[in-house]
């Protein structure tokens, strides 16, 4: 089921994605005893993560039994300015009692990007064998978190993108033209088998992108946010005003303002 859910700001729609992810985290605990929860970049989800690393939800949250994840990454080391691991470190995870052992963060400062996307997708396969998923299984995460750009593009997957195509990697490392870089990106077949996925957006100028993700025939090469449909068809959107503001409740999925 896809729901789309409007809320009046930027605080608001970090209120309500904070609520979701405490209520995913107690079902996986509750079911398995663990919960795997992917990050985006960008500056729509900095505010969950502060929102999570304060009192009372800080204490909410099993940390212990999570591990954390990244849907992409930028090809810097983990320090740079644009890192999404610094962000995520800085805004919620130093402040936090994660162990250690449950970051995965993608090793983004090699050299080679394709060895960082090999060596990325090793983990993800490691860290569900400890924790008891069959080796041949495509991954489950129980919480993936995306952001959306203007021009329909999600974690590392931009229009015309390769990756679009992949159809067994779990992790990729395209290069990005209008960047004149390569990123390292999970792929929709590991995307797709999520629990749940997430679409955080946020201001104006992503109403476009919203509608035409949500509305315009389904053209992933072109919008490569909509090659993303979860196999069990758990689907949100949260989206402020700004972003909600082509949508209508004649037209819009589990539309809910």
């Amino acid at each position: 089921m896809t729901t789309t859910i409007v809320l009046p700001d930027a605080a608001a729609l970090a209120e309500h994605a904070a609520r979701e992810v405490l209520a995913d985290a107690a079902a996986a605990i509750r079911a398995r005893g663990y919960f795997t929860f992917v990050l985006s970049g960008g500056n729509t989800p900095r505010r969950l993560y502060e929102k999570l690393a304060s009192e009372p939800l800080v204490s909410q949250l099993p940390w212990d039994r999570t591990h954390v994840f990244w849907g992409d990454e930028r090809h810097v080391p983990p320090d740079h300015a644009e890192s999404d691991y610094r962000m995520a470190r800085e805004s919620m995870l130093s402040k936090v009692p994660i162990p250690a052992a449950n970051v995965h963060r993608i090793e983004a400062e090699l050299a080679d990007a394709a060895e960082a996307a090999r060596r990325y997708e090793a983990t993800i396969r490691d860290t569900f064998a400890a924790l008891g998923q069959p080796a041949s299984a495509t991954p489950s995460f129980d919480l993936v978190l995306l952001g959306l750009g203007a021009d329909g593009h999600t974690a590392s997957l931009f229009p015309g993108s390769p990756a679009l195509d992949e159809q067994s990697r779990w992790v990729a490392s395209p290069w990005v033209e209008k960047f004149n870089t390569y990123r390292i990106t999970l792929t929709p077949p590991i995307l797709n088998a999520s629990a749940h996925v997430i679409f955080l957006a946020s201001g104006t100028d992503k109403a476009d992108a919203v509608w035409a993700s949500q509305h315009e025939r389904p053209e992933p090469r072109r919008r490569p946010s909509q090659a993303i449909r979860p196999s069990n068809d758990r689907l949100t959107w949260l989206l402020d005003t700004g972003a909600a503001s082509r949508l209508d409740d004649r037209s819009t999925p589990g539309f809910s303002a």
